[in-house]
């Protein structure tokens, strides 16, 4: 068959038409925002992720280290005095980023199955710290009582979350922005091509290892960003927020839509919270197992995940 070929206008069309129908939702899913909320910021977290991962070659599997250290951030402010919410995101974004930098100097210098086994050591161990220090945290019953003042001191949160949704929509698009501006940046082409070829980017002068400690800060700051959007638009931080399931999950919703892809975070959050809901609703009892039949499909089908399958059948004109 052969590929469609659409040119960079075109481009720009079906990425404006993208972010129009997730905000439709708002009209066609009244009674999914909530829902529709949570897609966006994990699509968010998984595109922090695909960051590491995907464009520096990165392996981590304990990105839910960040995303439970921005939700314990913007948490804890606004219980313990400041409630306006667009601070609570810089509070959390330079939390999490101070802290990716920080830890990147262990991540980056091993090789992939020493980063693996630190990225999870250190989540773990965040975990056992949130868990251990249960008057701070609330522990496994989690942190209640975060109250968090109306966007713009005009719009409060409702409990139909028609202002979390408007304010995670907002929030998630100015963040895509900001991380497409970066991946587009000559910083952005050396990702591309220490995940390349890392010798080869050595050997013409490149520094390797700085680029990537500050590509690993950039994306745990992204991933604090997320975690502290799903605190305010849920008012709750749950101490599975940092747990290593959480950083497998949306491991899964990477793969899933397509590592390395602009896109595939924000497409794989898509497919991966909507069936999850759905089988859930579908049958209770089992829904995980036609979850598990679902992803085994998905990734034996789709070569690449969804944006993988997708590219071999749209071609843009830079590719053409």
């Amino acid at each position: 068959m052969r590929a469609l070929s659409l040119s960079p206008a075109q481009m720009r069309i079906a990425e404006a038409a993208f972010w129009l129908t997730l905000a439709s939702s708002f009209f066609l899913l009244p009674d999914k925002l909530t829902l529709m909320s949570q897609v966006m910021i994990f699509g968010l977290f998984a595109v922090s992720l695909d960051m590491a991962l995907g464009y520096a070659g990165i392996l981590t599997v304990g990105h839910a280290a960040f995303f439970g250290a921005g939700a314990y951030a913007a948490g804890l402010l606004a219980k313990y005095g400041w409630s306006e919410p667009f601070s609570g995101l810089l509070f959390a974004l330079a939390v999490c980023g101070a802290l990716g930098y920080v830890l990147s100097y262990l991540v980056v210098r091993g090789a992939d199955l020493t980063r693996l086994m630190i990225t999870i050591g250190v989540c773990v161990l965040l975990y056992e710290l949130a868990n251990r220090l249960s008057g701070i945290t609330g522990g496994t019953d989690g942190l209640q009582g975060v109250a968090i003042a109306p966007v713009l001191g005009l719009f409060e949160f409702d409990l139909y979350g028609k202002t979390a949704f408007c304010y995670a929509f907002g929030v998630v698009l100015a963040m895509f922005l900001l991380v497409r501006l970066v991946l587009r940046s000559p910083f952005g082409l050396a990702l591309r091509g220490i995940h390349d070829s890392r010798k080869r980017m050595t050997a013409i002068g490149s520094p390797v290892e700085a680029r990537l400690r500050m590509a690993y800060a950039f994306s745990a700051a992204v991933a604090g960003v997320a975690g502290a959007l799903l605190a305010q638009t849920t008012q709750f931080v749950g101490i599975e927020s940092i747990s290593f399931n959480r950083s497998a999950e949306v491991l899964i919703i990477l793969v899933l839509g397509g590592t390395g892809r602009l896109y595939g975070g924000m497409i794989g959050a898509i497919v991966y919270m909507l069936v999850h809901d759905w089988f859930a609703d579908m049958n209770p009892q089992y829904w995980m197992f036609w979850l598990g039949i679902f992803l085994i499909a998905a990734v034996m089908l789709g070569r690449g995940g969804i944006m993988g399958a997708l590219s071999r059948f749209v071609r843009t004109g830079k590719a053409r």
